[in-house]
Protein backbone atom coordinates (compact mmCIF):
# COMPACT_ATOMS: atom_id res chain seq x y z
CA UNK A 1 0.00 0.00 0.00
CA UNK A 2 1.42 3.47 -0.84
CA UNK A 3 0.59 6.27 1.96
CA UNK A 4 1.27 10.36 1.12
CA UNK A 5 1.50 12.17 4.10
CA UNK A 6 0.75 15.64 4.05
CA UNK A 7 2.06 18.39 6.49
CA UNK A 8 0.28 21.66 6.93
CA UNK A 9 4.12 23.16 7.72
CA UNK A 10 7.10 24.07 6.17
CA UNK A 11 9.23 24.41 9.01
CA UNK A 12 12.32 22.29 9.24
CA UNK A 13 11.63 20.93 12.76
CA UNK A 14 7.38 20.85 12.54
CA UNK A 15 5.81 18.60 15.06
CA UNK A 16 3.19 18.01 12.24
CA UNK A 17 5.85 16.86 10.34
CA UNK A 18 7.00 14.27 13.03
CA UNK A 19 3.44 13.39 13.46
CA UNK A 20 2.89 12.61 9.83
CA UNK A 21 5.98 10.33 9.81
CA UNK A 22 5.13 8.65 12.79
CA UNK A 23 1.44 8.08 11.26
CA UNK A 24 3.76 6.59 8.43
CA UNK A 25 5.27 3.97 10.87
CA UNK A 26 2.25 3.10 12.30
CA UNK A 27 0.51 2.55 9.04
CA UNK A 28 4.06 0.72 7.77
CA UNK A 29 3.17 1.31 3.63
CA UNK A 30 4.68 -0.51 1.24
CA UNK A 31 5.74 3.04 0.15
CA UNK A 32 5.13 6.67 1.82
CA UNK A 33 5.94 9.79 0.06
CA UNK A 34 6.12 13.23 2.26
CA UNK A 35 4.35 15.99 -0.02
CA UNK A 36 5.88 18.95 -0.58
CA UNK A 37 3.32 22.20 0.30
CA UNK A 38 6.55 24.28 -0.95
CA UNK A 39 3.74 25.96 -3.98
CA UNK A 40 3.28 29.16 -5.53
CA UNK A 41 0.75 31.14 -4.29
CA UNK A 42 -2.31 30.61 -6.07
CA UNK A 43 -3.13 32.78 -8.93
CA UNK A 44 -5.13 32.23 -11.88
CA UNK A 45 -2.32 33.84 -13.95
CA UNK A 46 0.25 31.44 -13.02
CA UNK A 47 -2.65 28.76 -14.00
CA UNK A 48 -2.71 30.59 -17.39
CA UNK A 49 0.52 30.17 -18.65
CA UNK A 50 0.30 26.30 -17.29
CA UNK A 51 0.21 24.11 -14.22
CA UNK A 52 3.10 24.53 -12.12
CA UNK A 53 5.46 21.80 -11.62
CA UNK A 54 5.34 21.26 -8.34
CA UNK A 55 1.58 21.43 -8.18
CA UNK A 56 1.47 18.72 -10.84
CA UNK A 57 3.75 16.67 -8.96
CA UNK A 58 1.31 17.26 -5.84
CA UNK A 59 -1.79 15.94 -7.76
CA UNK A 60 0.23 12.69 -9.31
CA UNK A 61 1.47 11.75 -5.38
CA UNK A 62 -2.20 11.93 -4.30
CA UNK A 63 -3.48 10.13 -7.26
CA UNK A 64 -0.89 7.84 -6.93
CA UNK A 65 -1.57 7.10 -3.07
CA UNK A 66 -4.08 4.59 -1.84
CA UNK A 67 -4.60 6.71 1.35
CA UNK A 68 -3.63 10.41 2.34
CA UNK A 69 -2.75 11.36 5.69
CA UNK A 70 -2.71 15.10 6.57
CA UNK A 71 -1.26 16.30 9.60
CA UNK A 72 -2.25 20.32 10.29
CA UNK A 73 -1.18 23.05 12.46
CA UNK A 74 -3.36 25.42 14.05
CA UNK A 75 -2.62 29.04 13.24
CA UNK A 76 -5.60 31.80 14.85
CA UNK A 77 -7.76 28.86 15.23
CA UNK A 78 -7.36 27.79 11.94
CA UNK A 79 -5.43 25.38 9.43
CA UNK A 80 -2.63 27.53 7.81
CA UNK A 81 -2.35 29.46 4.60
CA UNK A 82 0.19 26.80 3.25
CA UNK A 83 -2.77 24.10 3.54
CA UNK A 84 -5.60 26.26 1.68
CA UNK A 85 -2.72 27.04 -0.95
CA UNK A 86 -2.51 23.95 -1.48
CA UNK A 87 -6.01 22.71 -1.94
CA UNK A 88 -6.98 25.52 -4.16
CA UNK A 89 -4.29 24.47 -6.64
CA UNK A 90 -5.43 20.81 -6.26
CA UNK A 91 -8.86 21.96 -6.80
CA UNK A 92 -7.99 23.30 -10.70
CA UNK A 93 -6.72 20.21 -11.24
CA UNK A 94 -9.54 18.34 -13.39
CA UNK A 95 -11.04 15.35 -12.57
CA UNK A 96 -10.50 16.10 -9.13
CA UNK A 97 -8.88 12.56 -8.33
CA UNK A 98 -9.21 12.80 -4.71
CA UNK A 99 -12.74 11.27 -4.78
CA UNK A 100 -13.11 7.98 -3.22
CA UNK A 101 -9.00 8.43 -1.74
CA UNK A 102 -9.18 7.24 1.89
CA UNK A 103 -7.67 10.11 3.78
CA UNK A 104 -7.29 10.34 7.74
CA UNK A 105 -7.29 14.47 9.61
CA UNK A 106 -4.67 14.64 12.73
CA UNK A 107 -2.78 17.31 13.89
CA UNK A 108 -0.33 18.57 16.48
CA UNK A 109 0.33 22.01 18.50
CA UNK A 110 1.88 23.60 21.05
CA UNK A 111 -1.49 24.69 22.81
CA UNK A 112 -3.36 22.23 24.56
CA UNK A 113 -6.11 21.69 22.54
CA UNK A 114 -3.82 19.89 20.00
CA UNK A 115 -5.53 21.29 16.85
CA UNK A 116 -8.97 20.37 17.61
CA UNK A 117 -10.65 23.54 15.64
CA UNK A 118 -7.99 23.83 12.84
CA UNK A 119 -9.05 20.24 12.35
CA UNK A 120 -12.68 20.47 12.23
CA UNK A 121 -12.01 23.91 10.06
CA UNK A 122 -9.91 21.14 7.44
CA UNK A 123 -12.85 19.14 7.14
CA UNK A 124 -15.08 21.54 5.86
CA UNK A 125 -12.10 22.67 3.47
CA UNK A 126 -12.31 18.83 1.99
CA UNK A 127 -16.18 18.05 1.64
CA UNK A 128 -15.11 19.33 -1.84
CA UNK A 129 -12.84 16.83 -2.78
CA UNK A 130 -15.10 13.98 -1.99
CA UNK A 131 -12.83 11.85 0.05
CA UNK A 132 -13.32 9.06 1.88
CA UNK A 133 -12.83 10.93 5.40
CA UNK A 134 -11.82 8.34 8.33
CA UNK A 135 -12.43 10.44 11.28
CA UNK A 136 -12.37 8.02 14.13
CA UNK A 137 -10.87 8.34 16.38
CA UNK A 138 -9.39 12.18 16.57
CA UNK A 139 -5.44 12.38 17.22
CA UNK A 140 -5.04 15.47 18.51
CA UNK A 141 -1.24 16.28 20.05
CA UNK A 142 -1.42 19.07 22.65
CA UNK A 143 2.00 20.21 24.06
CA UNK A 144 3.66 18.38 21.01
CA UNK A 145 6.97 19.95 21.52
CA UNK A 146 7.24 17.73 24.62
CA UNK A 147 5.94 14.53 22.97
CA UNK A 148 8.67 14.27 20.89
CA UNK A 149 12.45 12.74 21.38
CA UNK A 150 15.43 14.02 19.65
CA UNK A 151 14.94 11.37 16.75
CA UNK A 152 11.27 12.74 15.58
CA UNK A 153 9.45 9.71 16.87
CA UNK A 154 6.43 9.59 19.58
CA UNK A 155 7.96 9.54 23.04
CA UNK A 156 4.39 9.57 24.30
CA UNK A 157 3.41 5.85 23.72
CA UNK A 158 -0.78 6.66 24.62
CA UNK A 159 -0.19 9.59 21.65
CA UNK A 160 1.25 6.90 19.44
CA UNK A 161 -1.99 4.10 20.32
CA UNK A 162 -4.03 6.43 19.61
CA UNK A 163 -2.62 7.29 16.06
CA UNK A 164 -1.85 3.75 15.31
CA UNK A 165 -5.74 3.05 15.73
CA UNK A 166 -6.35 5.94 13.28
CA UNK A 167 -3.92 4.80 10.94
CA UNK A 168 -5.88 0.74 10.87
CA UNK A 169 -8.85 2.82 10.23
CA UNK A 170 -7.47 4.16 7.26
CA UNK A 171 -5.73 1.23 6.34
CA UNK A 172 -9.45 -0.63 6.19
CA UNK A 173 -10.77 2.26 4.27
CA UNK A 174 -8.70 1.37 1.52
Amino acid sequence: MKLLGISGSLRRDSVNTKLVKEAARAFAPSEFVLADLNLPLFNEDLEAEGMPESVTTLVGQIEAADAVVISTPEYNKAPPGVMKNALDWISRVHPVRTAGKPCAVISATAGNAGGERSTSALYLMLVPFNMKMVFNPEVFVGRAGTKFAEDGTLSDEATFTFLTKKMDALKAAI
